[in-house]
């Protein structure tokens, strides 16, 4: 395998709340183009983790480098989909118009012809193209999630995280969603976050759980599972009972280089 640049790395990491640690000496890292998956329960501190890595949080212990800089830096190159998206469903907003306002992030004029282009060209990725003039209210929560897709798309990211992508969703906006997915791996780094721990999408490389304590500590690491390919499906089976440090992965390991 090829050497790539590190397009995340966590380095002895702890963050806490008053009176609470949340995180504690966290280190992992992965590499450019791959698909990785962040698994765990409710409440073991994903959020908190996803608010570092866009800079919404700072460490008070440690060091998060995002496409080797602070987060705060880097995030013109990250497309970012959230869990939950407050509108008003009276607004009249189309579809184009949503995925349009991605450039704002961009500082692009949401508003030019090459906008509208690439505006289009990202539905066309997330199989909505033809569902460009429709009003935004007017589609299926499934659909709505993959128009937000298409506008952390828009400005061509280095990288796409998803925060929970498949909540609520159907199995057949599940299975549109992973088809746009699969067309970015390779090219895009991908990190989806879910508190599914016991299966991941059969596309992710590494799969990393925020759901243990190192002995004697109060803050959660990041360990490591393996993944096991399930016969004819499209999952892959998380093996909680085998750990490797956080830290391991299949690149090439060079002088000056993780």
């Amino acid at each position: 395998m090829l050497d790539k640049p590190v397009a995340l790395k966590f380095s002895d990491v702890t963050f806490s709340y008053p009176h609470h640690t949340v995180l504690q000496e966290v280190s992992f890292h992965f590499h450019s183009g791959e698909f990785i998956a962040l698994v765990g329960p409710n409440g073991a501190g994903k959020t908190t983790l996803l608010k570092l890595i866009l800079g919404l949080e700072q460490p008070q212990e440690g060091i998060v480098e995002l496409l080797g800089m602070a987060p705060k830096k880097s995030l013109a190159n990250i497309g970012y989909v959230p869990q939950h998206v407050n509108y008003d469903p009276t607004f009249p907003i189309s579809v184009l118009e949503v995925v349009r306002m991605g450039a704002l992030t961009k500082r692009s004029n949401p508003i030019a012809r090459e906008t509208n282009e690439s505006a289009l060209k990202a539905l066309s990725l997330v199989e909505l193209q033809d569902l460009a003039k429709r009003p935004y209210n007017a589609l299926s929560g499934g659909q709505r999630r993959r128009v937000l897709v298409a506008r952390a798309l828009i400005g061509n990211p280095s990288m796409l995280i998803l925060d929970e992508p498949t909540a609520n969703m159907d199995k057949t906006s599940e299975q549109r969603l992973y088809n746009t997915l699969a067309k970015l791996k390779g090219e895009t780094t991908i990190l989806i976050v879910t508190h599914d721990m016991k299966s991941v999408s059969s596309l992710t490389d590494r799969v990393f759980c925020i759901d243990a304590h190192k002995s004697g500590k109060e803050g959660r690491t990041v360990v490591q599972h393996t993944l096991e390919a399930v016969d004819g499906g499209d999952e892959k089976k998380v093996r909680h009972d085998v750990e490797i440090p956080a830290d391991f992965c299949h690149f090439p390991r060079e002088e000056g280089n993780v």
